[in-house]
């Protein structure tokens, strides 16, 4: 099915992060979203995933001088290595679901380790029962880690919340859903001053119908960060004639964003198998018919809006 992008304009900015030697002091006061890890499953290091990058998934945002961090994966670490040069560190981390590719960073996030620094940690309860405290220590027992999290000397609060929640940061506001997902994930909207973000990463799609849940979330949002992990089996198979040769995944991806309204998209939770010169391809493809989705790479920073 051919998709039509007519009234699907991009008023979001791609602006270019800032030297990892310039001085941050504070939050910025606008609405900016830097990914720091953007693949799914497992890191891949490699030259051939340099462009896209090889860290697990993480994703802040600054919006009206607050710092929002969504899910833990490598690229928490890297994002740890900034902090440290801004400190004290103030800042909201959400968890969508604790698979080992959104929490393998958090144990090595060193200002969860420096007095002085204080974090809000959210997460829901997990399908044993779990809260989201007791579902990030539990990776860093032994044998499996050698420092509990007990040894993290900031100030962390946790909180359990479910899908239908929504939080009150001052202005800044943050809505969840359930995603469709047999184990279960939550889906974020956050919102501020007219502006909104929406982080949607590992739900299905059903061939019927699109998931309604989503499509009130992402309802004319600035961005939609959504999955992109598997490509369609097609991929692989080089007979295979051109007219199923779309990636079924991106392609209802696609649709959730027009039927939403969506301002702009960018897949986001690569696979592991996929490298620089697959992930360019596809982009490339997709861009064809839908000019106003890109492919998330690890150090892209987009502008949603200004101070």
């Amino acid at each position: 099915m051919q998709l039509k992008m007519s009234g699907f304009d991009s008023p979001v900015k791609s602006v270019q992060p800032a030297s990892s030697n310039a001085p941050q002091t504070s939050v910025s006061q606008a609405f900016t979203v830097q990914f720091w890890g953007v693949r799914g499953s497992i890191p891949t290091p490699g030259i051939e995933n340099v462009r896209y990058g090889g860290n697990t998934v993480c994703v802040e945002m600054q919006v009206g001088g607050k710092r929002l961090i969504f899910d833990g994966g490598t690229g928490l670490r890297v994002l740890g290595r900034t902090l440290v040069k801004q400190m004290p560190v103030s800042a909201h981390l959400f968890f969508t679901h604790t698979h080992w590719d959104r929490i393998q960073g958090f144990p090595f996030f060193i200002p969860a380790f420096i007095a002085g620094n204080s974090f809000d940690i959210y997460g829901s309860i997990g399908p044993n029962g779990a809260s989201i405290k007791q579902r990030l220590s539990d990776q860093m027992l032994r044998p499996n880690f050698p420092v509990p999290l007990q040894v993290m000397r900031s100030e962390m609060r946790f909180h359990d919340i479910s899908p239908g929640s929504m939080l009150s940061l001052d202005d800044v506001i943050v809505e969840t859903i359930a995603l469709n997902r047999p184990n279960s994930a939550l889906g974020y909207r956050v919102s501020w001053n007219g502006h909104s973000v929406v982080y949607a990463t590992d739900t299905e799609h059903s061939s019927e119908k699109l998931d309604q849940s989503l499509l009130y979330l992402a309802h004319h949002t600035d961005l939609l960060i959504y999955d992109a992990a598997y490509a369609d089996h097609a991929y692989y198979t080089p007979s295979a004639d051109a007219a199923e040769q779309k990636p079924a995944t991106w392609q209802a991806g696609i649709e959730v964003a027009i039927a939403a309204n969506v301002k702009q998209m960018v897949m986001f939770h690569h696979d592991p198998a996929h490298d620089d010169n697959f992930l360019d391809q596809v982009e490339a493809e997709v861009q064809v018919d839908f000019p106003n989705v890109q492919l998330a790479r690890e150090g892209m920073v987009l502008q949603i809006c200004q101070e």
